[in-house]
C-alpha cells in the first residue's frame, strides 16, 4: 500500500461543498488531519477542535476534519447534513472534506500515507483519530480517538508543531 507521495501537501481532497481542496494550498502551514463522525461518542471534540483552530489559527495552523463512515456507520449523512450538524451543534468553521474511507484498501490516500508514515498502530480504529503535519509536510506524530483536544499532552503537541 506504499505510496509514492512525498509529503502531505501533495493530496488533494473535495471539500464538503464538492469543491477542489488540495492540500497544497496549506504547503508551508502545520496541519491537524482529524478523521471525524457526528453520531460517535468522540464527536464532542469538535468544540476542542474548534478551540484549538481559534487559538492558533494566527500560527498557520489548519485543522482539517475527514469525515468519514467506516466505523460503526456513525456518519451516515450526506455534506448537507454533516455541515448543517457541524455548525449548529459545535459552530465548526474549520475546513471539512467530503465523506471518505479512512482504512482498509479504500482509504484515501492521505490516510494510507499517515499510516504507512506512522506505523501499524497510527491507522485509524476508529472516529477522531488526530494527526500532526509539521510545516515541511511530514507526519510529526499521532494521537488515538481517547486523546482529547484539550489534554496535556495533544496541547503540548499542538504548541509544539506551531512553533516557527
Amino acid at each position: 500500500m506504499a505510496t509514492k507521495e512525498k509529503s502531505a501537501y501533495d493530496f488533494s481532497f473535495k471539500s464538503l461543498t464538492g469543491k477542489p481542496l488540495p492540500l497544497k494550498q496549506f504547503k508551508g502551514q502545520p496541519l491537524l488531519i482529524v478523521n471525524t463522525a457526528s453520531k460517535c461518542g468522540f464527536t464532542p471534540q469538535y468544540a476542542g477542535l474548534e478551540k484549538i483552530w481559534h487559538q492558533h489559527k494566527a500560527d498557520g495552523l489548519i485543522v482539517l476534519g475527514v469525515p468519514s463512515n467506516d466505523f460503526a456507520n456513525q456518519e451516515p449523512g450526506s455534506a448537507d447534513e454533516i455541515a448543517e450538524f457541524c455548525e449548529i451543534n459545535f459552530g465548526v468553521d474549520f475546513p471539512l472534506t467530503d465523506k471518505v474511507h479512512v482504512k482498509g484498501r479504500e482509504a484515501h490516500p492521505l490516510f494510507q500515507w499517515m499510516g504507512d508514515q506512522g506505523g501499524f498502530l497510527s491507522r485509524p480504529r476508529w472516529n477522531f483519530y488526530k494527526y500532526l503535519i509539521g510545516r515541511d509536510g511530514q507526519l510529526k506524530t499521532w494521537f488515538s480517538s481517547i486523546a482529547t483536544p484539550d489534554s496535556t499532552p495533544f496541547k503540548k503537541a499542538v504548541k509544539e508543531l506551531v512553533k516557527p
